[in-house]
C-alpha cells in the first residue's frame, strides 16, 4: 500500500511519501512544512475574511460558481511559487524568492489585487487539486504501487480526493476518514497494534462510532426535560418507519441513536435528516438551526444497493465516511437534488451499507419503500458553531433552542407543538 500525508505541518514536514508493508510504513519522500500549501489555503481563507484552519471547506463550496479564465489565472499564479523535483519525485519546493508560506501572505495580496472573491476561492481550490493530484501520481510511479492511501487535513478536500480518485495512476484510493490532527491517535494505536501482531489479524477501520451510546437514567432524564417544556414524548418499537414517514411529508427530523460517530462527519447516528427532493427543505433547515453560507451545500446518506443509481463511480470506491465526492447520474441529480452542489452537482455521500449500521440502513430503506428513493439529506446535530450534541440532553436543548420540530431520541419520538396551529 502506498501511503501519503499531506496537512499544514506537523513534526516539521506538511508531506511524505511511504510504503506499508508488514504493520510498518517505510518512508521513501517528505517535504518541510515550509512548502505547505495547506497553510497557504489556510492564508487565503483568512484574507477571504474566514477562520483560518476551520471554514477552509467554504472555499471548496464556492469554488464551483466561479470556473473559468480568472479562476484559471490565479491558480497558475499560486502554481508558480512552486517548483516540483526535476528527476520526477514527489518533492516540491518554493521558487527563489518564494517566502516561507508561513509568511506568506504579502504574496498572495499581490496576486489577489483586483479579483473578484469567488474567482480567488476557485483558483485556490484548483491549485490545490493540481498540487495533490501531481503529489499521488509522482508518487504512484516513484514507488509502483497502485493502492493509495491518504490522510492529513488537506485530505479532508473531497473535491480533490475526487479527482485524485479519477488518476489513471491509480487504482484504488482509502482516505481515512476525519483524517485531520483528531485522528492521530488512531494511528498510533494501529501502528502500535501491528507491532505486536500478524498483519493478517489487523481490523479494519469499519465504522466510525467510536463515542458512547446512552440508555437508562440518562434518556429517562431527558424525556423528563422534553416533557417540562411542553413537548410530547412517545415510545414506539417502529422508530425507523416513524421516521420515514415523517421524512416522507416533509418534515425534518434530528435523530440520535446509538454510538456517537467520530470526527468531523455526521454519520447518521448524531444528524438531521430531511427529505432530498423536498423543495425548500435546505433554507428551512438553515434557517431552524445551521444557518450555514448560503452557497453550501449538504450531504446525502444513500443505500449501498442504490449508490449505482445515482453516482459515477467507475472504479466502485467505498465512500462510508463523507470523505469522496462523486459526480452525480441524472437520476442522482432528481432523487437527491438538496443533498448535492447546485452548481456542479456533485454529492458527498455517505454510503451506508446494512452491515456498517443497520438501523440507519432500515431507515432509509424504509423511506425508500414509502417514496421510492434510496437516500436522505444529512447534516449534523448541532447548533450553528457549537459541537456535535453528546448526550440525551444535549439533544433536547438542540430542540429548545432551534426551530426543529421533530427528535427521534433512542426508541422515543420527541416533538414540538406546530406554531402554526
Amino acid at each position: 500500500m502506498l501511503v501519503i500525508t499531506c496537512d499544514g505541518a506537523g513534526d516539521g514536514l506538511c508531506s511524505t511519501v511511504s510504503l506499508g508493508a508488514e504493520g510498518k510504513l517505510h518512508r521513501r519522500f517528505a517535504v518541510p512544512w515550509s512548502e505547505s500549501f495547506g497553510i497557504l489555503y489556510a492564508h487565503v481563507t483568512f484574507l477571504q475574511g474566514m477562520v483560518p484552519l476551520e471554514h477552509e471547506y467554504k472555499m471548496m463550496g464556492m469554488a464551483p460558481y466561479a470556473k473559468g479564465g480568472p479562476a484559471t489565472q490565479v491558480a497558475d499564479r499560486l502554481s508558480a511559487l512552486f517548483e516540483w523535483a526535476g528527476d520526477g519525485s514527489p518533492v516540491w519546493h518554493r521558487r527563489n524568492g518564494v517566502r516561507h508560506m508561513y509568511y506568506v501572505q504579502p504574496t498572495l495580496d499581490e496576486i489577489f489585487r483586483r479579483e473578484r472573491f469567488d474567482s480567488i476561492m476557485a483558483g485556490t481550490q484548483l491549485f490545490t487539486e493540481r498540487m495533490l493530484c501531481e503529489l499521488v501520481r509522482r508518487a504512484v510511479r516513484a514507488t509502483g504501487v497502485r493502492r493509495v492511501a491518504v490522510s492529513g487535513g488537506v485530505f479532508m478536500n473531497v473535491k480533490a480526493n475526487k479527482e485524485i480518485l479519477a488518476l489513471d495512476e491509480v487504482d484504488e484510493l482509502f482516505v481515512f476518514p476525519s483524517c485531520g490532527d483528531e485522528t492521530n491517535a488512531i494511528g498510533a494505536c494501529y501502528l502500535e497494534y501491528a507491532s505486536s501482531r500478524s498483519v493478517d489479524n489487523l481490523p479494519s477501520i469499519g465504522a466510525f462510532f467510536l463515542g458512547p451510546s446512552w440508555s437508562g437514567a440518562e434518556v429517562d432524564a431527558a424525556c423528563t426535560r422534553a416533557v417540562a417544556l411542553g413537548m410530547t414524548v412517545t415510545r414506539t418499537t417502529g422508530i425507523e418507519h416513524e421516521i420515514a414517514k415523517l421524512l416522507a411529508q416533509g418534515e425534518v427530523v434530528a435523530r440520535f441513536w446509538g454510538r456517537e460517530e467520530f470526527g468531523a462527519r455526521s454519520l447518521g447516528n448524531r444528524a438531521i435528516l430531511a427529505n432530498p427532493v423536498r423543495r425548500g427543505v435546505i433554507q428551512e433547515i438553515n434557517e431552524a438551526v445551521k444557518n450555514r453560507d448560503f452557497w453550501m451545500p449538504f450531504a446525502a446518506s444513500v443505500l449501498d444497493e442504490s449508490a449505482p443509481l445515482y453516482f459515477v463511480n467507475p472504479k466502485r470506491a467505498a465512500s462510508p465516511y463523507m470523505i469522496l465526492s462523486f459526480d452525480t447520474t441524472q437520476k442522482g441529480q432528481d432523487d437527491l437534488v438538496n443533498g448535492i452542489h447546485p452548481y456542479d452537482k456533485t454529492c458527498r455521500p455517505q454510503i451506508v451499507s446494512r452491515e456498517a449500521n443497520p438501523d440507519y440502513w432500515k431507515l432509509i430503506d424504509e423511506f425508500r419503500q414509502l417514496t421510492g428513493i434510496g437516500g436522505v439529506v444529512n447534516t449534523s446535530l448541532n447548533l450553528h458553531g457549537d459541537p456535535l450534541v453528546h448526550t440525551p440532553l444535549d439533544a433536547i436543548a438542540v430542540l429548545e433552542r432551534s426551530e426543529l420540530r421533530h427528535l427521534a431520541l433512542n426508541e422515543f419520538l420527541v416533538q414540538k407543538a406546530d406554531p402554526d396551529r
